[in-house]
């Protein structure tokens, strides 16, 4: 279909502002899949963006246009001139970028004027076959007017042209997801007039060429590749390197190779009428909302399909107008450290893409100030205005455009966690927030960050270059030059992905690597804004490396790294180190204290740790973890010493031959559980008694066969082997089970063997009677797992009361406490929880084991499907990850009440995984539980989550109290 035929469908809507003939052939709406209905899933499945460049059937049109659309009142809001229509409670409505310039122009900040098309208008686009609303977008003329009023400028002018951006916003921040357009408006007569009046017909030109590319590849899906190849084709022919070396004709034969590219590639013309160019830019950036790497972002930060971008149209302001204009990007403290210091990039001669973009090299902010003082003071008031105003780093686009300031965009800086802690605590300090507003500002996933490891500073290294340290942390991996590659191996092995620059496509690999490499960009380049908000280690601008993606590897000097070759970046100082280098874990800073300190006197919830060994329950308690949740005491027995005892003990063919492995596992036991208790200082330690089936224990059924039949019958131990051999044989069969997961474990292998939780109880009471004589309170805690009747706890809990009771009478420790409880992870177990509660001195939910058996899903074979369930929006999360609260949940609660009916003060907890889940905690804070619980790494996770729901829940109820004193 033509452009023409495309405009007439579409009310053959024709600018009046053009003085050349609308085109008779122009470039046809891509067709793009639908986005879906609105689901409760956070993670709804989204619409999938096609390469092909096809206009949308007819038929799709006409019941599109039969559809009753209900409009919103308003699509369009204004602002420029000390003025706007919006204001910052309309987020939802403009987007971050639409509602912090309208703040910025009411507040008197100099903004290039402009309209944000609201985020109801990208539903609607979706909802109505990919087309704008007639309705509405007859009201686009009418907006751009109002720019061409504010500015004197008038769009698709010949002698003085207006000319604009149109760029996405989402109510989240999505730095470089979704697409741009800049310099709309050029045509081949309103570049001569721009040309003419800007007395720089090279300016303009290149402008051009700028515009004809971006449209090319964001409204056309063109590879930029394409028009980059043009380029440096016509620099070669004339021996050149930079771009700004490009002459007037050289500019031209590019305009002109572009177009034919276009031409070639889509089957059409480029459109030389302004709004034509408008009205298909902003439904490419519309559609950008359900771009491959926007879903991906979408889908790594939980942001809701169903929330749309708006997009904002402003007025173009040139930064590459001469050495008097220039363009940058800062913040208004260090996104890395947490620094208070004005800290940014800039370019002069250039447009705001060379800078994000890391095609050119930036020099630092501070320049600035002996570049052009005057411009360098005024942004430094502004942007510590915006800094006050907004309460957070701010993250600012700004253009100089001949000696005057532009501020293009403010938004909350996105920050590494390390900074984002030191921030808060300072603005806490500078009395900016408070400690409540400091809590609430990070997201507790992002402590993850916190412990990545750093260089050893005792390792011999090897520097063979170095780059900006854009993003902290250390990481070892082999070398990949794609993104594909790198998640393809990202999966088995630790890789750094190494790119000349990244760009948003990259972003599926940028996940997947464990470090990333540019050798070229800035410390705000795509890589490094991406790379610290993951919390990847990244190094970018390393300008030694020459980067050669065709023959997989880079050079530097003479050195060549290949792929699959290991290399280590420091992202905190911008190292390239050959080969794999030690690391250590971090240390946490003074501020990690103080705020964690903080989190502290505001939660409510205890946080325990799952912990096996002392080690780890040293490092859960540094961590700041309240006792041990879950102590699995079959771990230690997988340990190369013990194994063999544990084996001789389940292929025993008497009750001595048992218990005399039995005794010697004791000796172990006893010191595990000291050990254990000597780390916890006093904390509780809650220690579960065997739980997984014996069969586990045992060698691989096949591998024995091997063995069997390859003993060697001239040794002196044959007999003794084939006979042990076979009997494990045997005993593997008789164990085996068509579904362990249910079969013969937890409380049940302590019923037919009880001798076992004699051994455990034993090793348990009498390493804390040995803790408590030197004068260290203890406090154990001994869980019976898999419970699923009264009768089951019963008589384990008469196991474990005779033989505690025994020891400790004998002991000088006769004033020393225990508990017995259970799991509670069988769906029985929680309907007759009143009953369990009789006997049991606390519950802790086993939300693995209850979610399994509640779902009906195999913890070992869901991942096959789940995430696809969570995907098509069928389960709004994986309910391994996050507590399913309206079905497990249901257990949940009902065992909380029928718990507490009959034994009010009964210690609930949950050790989980979903202990260190947020949602989850949220949760079990809900529904009054009294700890949580969950590995070491992920209790300052817990803690932080733990302060939120309690400062939600005091805020909520001042709400509620307020809105009843109104009523």
């Amino acid at each position: 279909m033509s452009a023409k035929k495309a405009a007439d469908s579409k009310k053959k809507v024709v600018t009046k502002k053009t003085t050349k003939k609308t085109v008779k052939k122009t470039v046809s709406t891509p067709k793009k899949k639908a986005a879906p209905k609105k689901t409760t899933s956070k993670k709804t499945a989204e619409a999938k963006q096609p390469t092909t460049k096809k206009t949308i059937s007819s038929k799709a049109k006409s019941e599109s246009m039969s559809k009753k659309v209900s409009l919103p009142k308003k699509s369009y809001y204004f602002f420029g001139s000390g003025k706007a229509e919006g204001n910052g409670e309309l987020r939802n409505l403009l987007g971050g970028k639409g509602a912090n310039l309208a703040e910025m122009s009411s507040a008197g900040v100099p903004v290039p004027p402009g309209f944000t098309i609201t985020t109801d208008v990208c539903r609607l686009y979706y909802d109505n076959a990919l087309q704008v609303p007639k309705e509405i977008d007859k009201d686009l003329e009418s907006y751009i007017a109002k720019i061409e009023k504010s500015t004197g400028k008038k769009f698709g002018d010949t002698t003085d042209p207006l000319l604009v951006s149109v760029r996405s916003g989402s109510i989240v921040s999505m730095p470089g997801m979704m697409d741009t357009v800049l310099n709309l408006g050029l045509n081949d007569a309103t570049v001569e007039g721009l040309g003419v009046k800007t007395g720089n017909m090279r300016f303009a030109l290149d402008n051009y060429r700028r515009f004809i590319q971006m449209f090319g590849n964001v409204v056309l899906s063109i590879d930029k590749e394409l028009f980059e190849a043009a380029i440096t084709k016509k620099k070669a022919e004339r021996r050149i390197k930079q771009d700004s070396s490009l002459q007037i004709n050289d500019l031209k034969d590019i305009v002109k190779k572009f177009k034919s590219i276009i031409k070639r590639k889509s089957g059409e013309s480029f459109p030389d009428d302004p709004f034509t160019q408008l009205r298909l830019s902003r439904d490419a950036v519309f559609r950008s909302w359900n771009n491959p790497r926007a879903i991906t972002y979408r889908r790594l930060h939980n942001i809701p399909a169903e929330a749309g971008t708006a997009v904002t149209i402003q007025a173009m302001v040139f930064g590459n107008m001469g050495n008097t204009s220039g363009t940058g990007v800062g913040f208004t403290r260090n996104p890395s450290t947490g620094a208070k210091e004005f800290y940014g990039e800039y370019l002069v001669n250039a447009q705001g893409e060379d800078v994000v973009a890391g095609v050119r090299t930036p020099q630092p902010i501070k320049q600035l100030k002996n570049d052009m003082p005057k411009m360098y003071k005024e942004l430094v008031d502004i942007t510590t205005k915006l800094e006050k105003h907004y309460k957070d780093i701010q993250d600012f686009e700004f253009t100089v455009q001949e000696n005057k300031l532009f501020m293009l965009q403010t938004r909350d800086g996105k920050r590494t966690v390390q900074a984002a802690i030191k921030i808060a605590v300072d603005m806490v300090k500078e009395k900016l927030i408070t400690k409540e507003d400091a809590i609430m500002r990070i997201d507790p996933h992002q402590l993850n960050q916190l412990l990545h490891p750093s260089i050893d500073p005792k390792a011999k290294i090897e520097v063979i270059a170095k780059g900006l340290p854009a993003s902290p942390g250390a990481a070892s991996g082999k070398v990949y030059f794609t993104a594909e590659d790198a998640v393809k191996f990202g999966a088995k092995e630790k890789v750094i992905l190494v790119r000349d620059e990244t760009n948003p496509d990259d972003i599926e690999g940028m996940v997947s690597s464990a470090g990333i490499l540019t050798a070229r960009g800035g410390m705000t380049s795509h890589a490094a804004v991406v790379a610290r908000g993951m919390g990847k280690c990244c190094v970018s601008g390393a300008e030694a490396v020459r980067v050669n993606a065709k023959k997989k590897q880079f050079q530097i000097g003479k050195l060549i790294i290949k792929e699959g070759e290991v290399i280590t970046l420091n992202g905190s100082t911008g190292q390239i180190i050959l080969g794999k280098v030690p690391t250590i874990e971090p240390e946490l800073s003074g501020e990690f204290n103080e705020y964690m300190d903080w989190a502290d006197s505001f939660r409510t919830l205890k946080i325990r740790a799952n912990s096996d060994t002392p080690a780890d329950s040293l490092k859960a308690m540094k961590f700041g973890a309240e006792g041990i949740g879950l102590c699995r005491t079959e771990h230690m027995f997988f340990d190369e010493a013990r194994i063999p005892i544990v084996q001789d003990m389940i292929l025993a063919t008497s009750a001595e031959d048992r218990q005399l492995a039995l005794d010697k596992l004791l000796a172990y036991q006893k010191k595990d559980f000291k050990a254990i208790f000597d780390a916890l200082d006093g904390y509780p330690v809650t220690i579960r008694t065997l739980d997984p089936p014996l069969h586990e224990f045992l060698p691989n059924k096949e591998d024995v066969a091997i063995k069997l039949e390859n003993l060697d019958v001239k040794s002196d131990t044959f007999e003794e082997d084939e006979e042990k051999l076979k009997r494990t044989l045997v005993r593997i069969e008789e164990l085996a089970e068509l579904n362990p997961m249910l079969g013969h474990r937890g409380c049940r292998l302590g019923i037919v063997f009880p001798e076992i939780t004699e051994m455990q109880t034993r090793a348990i009471i009498w390493a804390a009677c040995q803790v408590a004589k030197n004068g260290t309170k203890v406090f154990p805690e001994i869980m019976i797992p898999l419970v699923g009747h009264v009768n089951e706890f019963k008589h384990q809990k008469a196991v474990v009361t005779r033989v505690a009771d025994e020891i400790i009478g004998k002991s000088k420790t006769k004033d020393l406490k225990y508990m017995v409880g259970t799991m509670i992870e069988i769906p029985r177990a929680a309907l007759t929880a009143n009953e369990i509660a009789e006997e049991a001195d606390f519950f802790s939910f086993g939300t693995n084991d209850l979610t399994q058996m509640a779902m009906g899903f195999s913890r070992d074979d869901a991942g096959k499907f789940l995430g696809k369930y969570v995907e098509d929006g069928i389960l709004e999360n994986d309910p391994f990850v996050s507590i399913d609260q309206s079905g497990v949940g249901q257990l949940i609660e009902m065992a909380v009440e029928k718990g507490r009916s009959v034994k009010p003060k009964i210690k609930l907890g949950i050790c989980g995984e979903h202990g260190g889940d947020p949602d989850s905690i949220h949760y079990c804070h809900k529904v009054g539980l009294e700890y949580v619980s969950c590995s070491p790494f992920r209790v300052p996770i817990a803690r932080l989550a733990a302060a939120q729901v309690a400062i939600l829940e005091k805020k909520n109820s001042k709400a509620a109290k307020k809105t009843a004193k109104k009523k």
